[in-house]
């Protein structure tokens, strides 16, 4: 099978390690890829959303499947233009990925399919939505309506921290067209987690969950990022609430994506509060998450290729799919300034050393190769992963692997999994 990977992170890092090891494969490209992807695939240089150049390199080199793992060209309609040519692509066509590209939407699925959620509103007049904060009080979490690359989202404690929010997505557009609508909903209580299911238009599979770590700083302090590192499986999480995830969210959410005429393939992403009612969703995502995607790679039994191309074939009943018993820990090391400001170039010395340790695998997210050396080039630059047969075992063979790692323009949380 020949096969196209869009995306240069982490998340596609780990797609390429668990593609290429299928039986399945003949050929991996990956567009654009980076440092680490570079190792077991072909990278060409097109951006992951440049959709009509992705979809003319599918059809000229005749790419069996494309494999979509950021959100944007989803939703910028990826799946269609490679439907339009013929080519299987694991991920929704644009209408059914606005479950990510809209919270507006989702909340509106969620209402038609009984799905148990936070209760909100959503306004595009900015003196609207700042009446309603003023009415119903904090706290309330503020939400862009469409894609944020992850940071569109603020809880806000207070009245004038939900003002400020508002004011900054809606009229100085700090997420761009993103903020021109928000959606203001209640703040769930619990323990928050995602939730993965493969899914082809009628049927779908759990795919394992993972907890992922947001705030840049330990202790769960300071700005959201698009996640400091993540670990799977969270404690708890039993066969009984893996059932009534399926039967209550994520079974419903396809049945209404198909009434709609819109059914959804791919990976359906369901961020869940466990609350004291039972799970609650927070909101859908139409991609595996990062750094959560490695953390279930890792763990990840059988052919991944075989599962990706029956969802994008409406055949998933023709794969077995499961997470080995072992858990899989996640350290994301990030430049020194995100999620603000970051330098980039600086040289990462030490990473054979830290890839040649037992049950420990490494996943470039922002790097570059030059001159034969490793280059920071991004914001989070790589993930560090181990197994163990517990979290704490994993975690503690993760950071031995950071900790032969040499990037002094580098950080990471050392808080990653603590206690779990």
């Amino acid at each position: 099978m020949r096969v196209l990977l869009v995306g240069g992170g982490g998340r596609e890092h780990a797609l390429a390690a668990a593609i290429a090891a299928s039986p399945k494969l003949s050929q991996l490209w990956c567009a654009p890829g980076n440092a680490g992807i570079a190792e077991i695939a072909t990278c060409v240089p097109i951006g992951a959303g440049d959709v009509a150049r992705l979809v003319a390199f599918a059809r000229d080199h005749a790419v069996d499947l494309v494999v979509a793992g950021p959100e944007a060209p989803l939703v910028a309609g990826l799946a269609d233009a490679c439907a339009a040519e013929g080519i299987a692509c694991f991920g929704p066509t644009a209408a059914a990925a606005r479950l990510e590209g809209s919270k507006a939407f989702a909340k509106e699925l969620c209402s038609e399919a009984q799905v148990p959620t936070a209760a909100a509103a959503t306004f595009d007049d900015v003196e609207a939505a700042l009446a309603h904060v003023r009415a119903h009080g904090a706290p309330l979490v503020v939400k862009a309506d469409g894609l944020a690359a992850g940071k569109g989202v603020v809880v806000a404690e207070t009245i004038t921290e939900a003002e400020q929010a508002i004011v900054a997505m809606m009229r100085d557009r700090a997420f761009g067209p993103a903020g021109e609508r928000v959606v203001i909903e209640e703040r769930l209580e619990g323990r928050e987690i995602s939730f993965f299911a493969l899914c082809d238009g009628e049927n779908a599979v759990p795919f394992g969950v993972a907890a992922d770590h947001k705030r840049v700083g330990d202790g769960d302090r300071g700005p959201n990022t698009g996640g400091m590192g993540a670990y799977s499986p969270p404690a708890g999480f039993t066969p009984a609430l893996e059932a009534e995830v399926m039967a209550r969210i994520v079974q419903p959410t396809l049945a209404a994506m198909a009434r709609r005429g819109t059914p959804f393939r791919g990976v359906l992403f369901c961020g869940l509060m466990l609350t004291a009612a039972g799970p609650k969703l927070i909101e859908f995502n139409v991609r595996f998450g990062d750094p959560e995607c490695q953390a279930l790679m890792l763990r990840a039994e059988g052919d991944v290729l075989a599962a990706l191309a029956a969802c994008a074939r409406g055949r998933l009943g023709d794969v077995t799919v499961r997470m080995r018993d072992e858990a899989s820990v996640v350290v994301v090391l990030a430049s020194r300034g995100y999620p603000g400001a970051y330098a980039t170039g600086s040289v990462i010395e030490g990473l054979e050393q830290a890839a040649a340790m037992p049950k420990v695998r490494l996943f470039h997210a922002g790097t570059r190769l030059a001159a034969g050396r490793v280059l920071a080039d991004g914001g989070r630059v790589l993930g560090i992963g181990a197994t163990g047969a517990t979290v704490a075992e994993a975690r503690a063979r993760a950071y031995a692997a950071v900790d032969v790692i040499r990037w002094p323009d580098g950080f990471c949380r050392r808080d990653i999994a603590a206690g779990v």
